[in-house]
């Protein structure tokens, strides 16, 4: 605890220890501390406390979920039991989920379900399939939507009455998938409008959709909170705070004002947390979110990786599942260090304060009961900043159960599957009712009344290992409904959706980008894009046909390795990779997006006007150093280029414009 330390110990620690003294926080110990050992823990049942609210995770942000939804089964089962199911694996209460617009928002661009007023489609995108499967696997589960961007035909931005009825629609959506929507946030990371969110509750209301709760303003630092004290309309209409990354690793901020306001608060977005390695952050943090901040709800983004590594965050996630075409998938201590609070509280349990804080040795402890008649109560205790063994004594007071209590604790930075969610030896009460455990730095561990810990199994040696998508891999787009995403495409920017072939009568669909205007957008990708394919792929030629059907440039993609940062310049989210772009006039160019987001063009020329309305075939050739560009079979430019010697494909357009691919295949060369 070095660093919490030094910050206790800074210009801020008289501020600190008053807000802590004001809300009845507890001071962490210093180095000079000397209680007497072991530590006690009482659990008082009818000390008071905040209303537990539960764990959840994000489906969105862009597409995180995207290569799920293509998983055969019984895997793709296996990974949403792992999610969602009660007492199984992470046992997630709250699914929060996009709202999509058609627009990049952070790892991909997610469906519309309105792309022009009144035009309205239930069915496009995944994430009502999702919301449906948690709901079949935990019918209590809460949901949540949120927006990133909005469709461009909006008069008046993000914060419009358009919106507003954007929005109800969307819930209507959700009526038809029979699903409720419990929250609603406003626009994520982008500030707030008071305004607006008491005019969606009136809305709501008139709408009959008086149950949804609105959280504000799912954002970081908690000047929100401090609106909605000085703000008595603002104030009524909002139910939830809701703040983005309230922590670091080793405490959580929180603010007077939140507090003051008797609402729930919720760290509505955090994570970033590698599946493998993120437990040691997350055992912290859902701790501390309760200890330092009297937060009640945990949100992680994202769920789970499950989108090409080309595209930034790799690894972000409970679980990782993006080989559909192997049905390989993986876990690790990250999803067991959630399952730890998941499977053994209960929205609607209660926070014991009195038996909540932190540890004399480094870490913390949260104590939570069942509401009600007999309470059953666990309590979640995590040393990841401690530097040695620590002996607790655990008493529960009167009424509270006196028999064995389990114990389950994960190792959170082992690789080790064992020490995950690991059931160790009942601890039985002594002669004075209290029970004592000696607890090792580095783990979390829940000792608890329940009688219910599930480890779920479905991982094993036969769960299909992981490998390259084999070639040749083709797509003819004829087993798909209308409006469909093809197998394994995932849309960065626009919509890339199966449609009805123009000028083809031997062939009844083909793809098609429909955006023809720029969604408000959350993040920097220029124009239409979507990739596809295996990253290890190294030499072979990617070919497809296309039609423009307005004036502009298309692209064929190839050994497309991996995402720019759009925090440096040119501050634009770029493929890195080989691009060959091929214009309706003929202007055609060959160029490599390196990885400082530089373009270097390799080849350029002109061939006759390809026009619109009209087919093309582009293909794009690697054999090692070598790199080819084709139109309509003719060799437009051979050139030697080592930048790139893996990647996956891609289409995409230079513009917001309707343009048709057909017969998309990559075979080896």
């Amino acid at each position: 605890m070095r660093l919490w330390r030094s910050i206790w110990r800074g210009p801020l620690a008289a501020f600190a220890l008053s807000a802590a003294l004001l809300t009845g926080l507890a001071v962490p110990a210093t180095a000079d501390d000397t209680q007497a050992q072991p530590q006690t823990i009482t659990v008082d049942p009818n000390g008071t406390g905040r209303v537990y609210e539960g764990v959840g995770a994000i489906s969105g942000g862009g597409g995180t979920s995207r290569l799920i939804v293509d998983y055969p089964e019984p895997e793709r089962s296996q990974i949403l039991d792992y999610l969602f199911k009660p007492g199984y694996g992470a046992s997630l209460n709250i699914l929060k989920v996009e709202i999509g617009s058609d627009t990049d928002s952070s790892n991909g661009a997610e469906p519309s379900h309105e792309r022009a007023r009144g035009e309205v489609n239930c069915d496009r995108g995944y994430e009502w399939w999702l919301m449906e499967e948690a709901k079949k696997r935990n019918p209590a589960i809460k949901l949540y939507g949120l927006e990133w961007g909005v469709p461009g035909w909006f008069q008046g931005g993000f914060w419009s009455q358009d919106n507003i009825g954007y929005l109800t629609d969307w819930l209507g959506c959700a009526r038809k998938h029979h699903l409720d929507i419990d929250y609603l946030g406003g626009w994520n990371e982008k500030g707030w409008d008071a305004q607006w969110y008491v005019d969606l509750k009136a809305a709501l209301r008139r709408e009959g959709y008086d149950k949804v709760k609105l959280i504000a303003a799912d954002n970081a630092g908690w000047q929100v909170a401090t609106d909605l004290k000085n703000d008595p309309a603002f104030n009524a209409a909002v139910d939830v705070v809701g703040i983005h990354y309230p922590c670091t690793a080793i405490h959580c901020s929180s603010s007077a004002d939140a507090l003051s306001l008797g609402k729930p608060i919720f760290a509505s977005e955090s994570g970033w947390n590698d599946y493998m390695t993120g437990g040691t952050r997350l055992a912290a943090e859902i701790n501390h979110e309760y200890v330092d901040g009297r937060m009640t709800a945990f949100i992680d983004w994202p769920a789970a990786y499950g989108w090409y590594p080309t595209i930034q965050y790799a690894g972000s996630g409970f679980l990782k599942a993006n080989e559909p075409w192997t049905g390989h998938y993986e876990l690790g201590p990250t999803l067991w260090t959630v399952a730890q609070t998941g499977q053994f509280a209960r929205p609607g349990w209660q926070y014991i304060d009195s038996a909540s804080g932190y540890l004399n040795g480094g870490g913390t402890y949260v104590s939570l009961r069942s509401p009600g008649g007999r309470p059953d109560y666990s309590t979640v205790i995590e040393t990841t900043e401690a530097t040695g063994p620590q002996t607790i004594s655990l008493r529960p007071g009167a009424g509270l159960p006196g028999g064995p209590l389990r114990v389950v604790s994960t190792e959170v930075s082992s690789t080790d599957p064992a020490t995950w969610f690991a059931r160790g030896d009942d601890l039985r009460p002594a002669a004075d009712g209290s029970y004592q455990i000696t607890v090792q730095p580095g783990r979390v561990y829940t000792l608890t009344s329940l009688a219910v810990d599930r480890k779920g199994a479905a991982t094993s040696p036969a769960t299909p290992v992981s490998r390259p998508l084999s070639l040749p891999f083709e797509e003819s787009f004829q087993s798909y409904p209308y409006a469909a995403t093809p197998r394994y495409f995932s849309d960065m920017e626009g919509a890339f959706e199966v449609a009805k072939c123009a000028g083809r009568t031997d062939r009844g669909k083909c793809l098609r980008q429909v955006i023809t205007k720029q969604p408000n957008k959350w993040t920097k990708v220029p124009a239409p894009l979507t990739l596809v394919g295996d990253a290890s792929w190294t030499d072979y030629e990617a070919s497809t046909d296309v039609l423009l059907e307005q004036s502009g440039s298309a692209e064929l993609l190839g050994r497309i390795n991996g995402q720019h940062d759009p925090r440096k310049k040119p501050n634009l989210v770029l493929w890195q990779g080989y691009h060959f772009k091929v214009s309706d006039t003929g202007e055609w160019s060959l160029y490599v997006i390196q990885a400082d987001g530089t373009t270097r063009t390799l080849a350029s020329g002109t061939v006759d006007a390809l026009g619109t309305g009209t087919w093309h075939r582009l293909a794009l050739r690697f054999q090692g150093a070598a790199v080819s560009a084709l139109i309509d079979g003719k060799e437009v430019a051979a050139v030697t280029d080592a930048t790139f010697d893996h990647g996956q494909s891609g289409l995409a357009l230079d513009s917001y414009i309707n343009a048709q691919f057909d017969r998309f295949a990559v075979t080896a060369h």
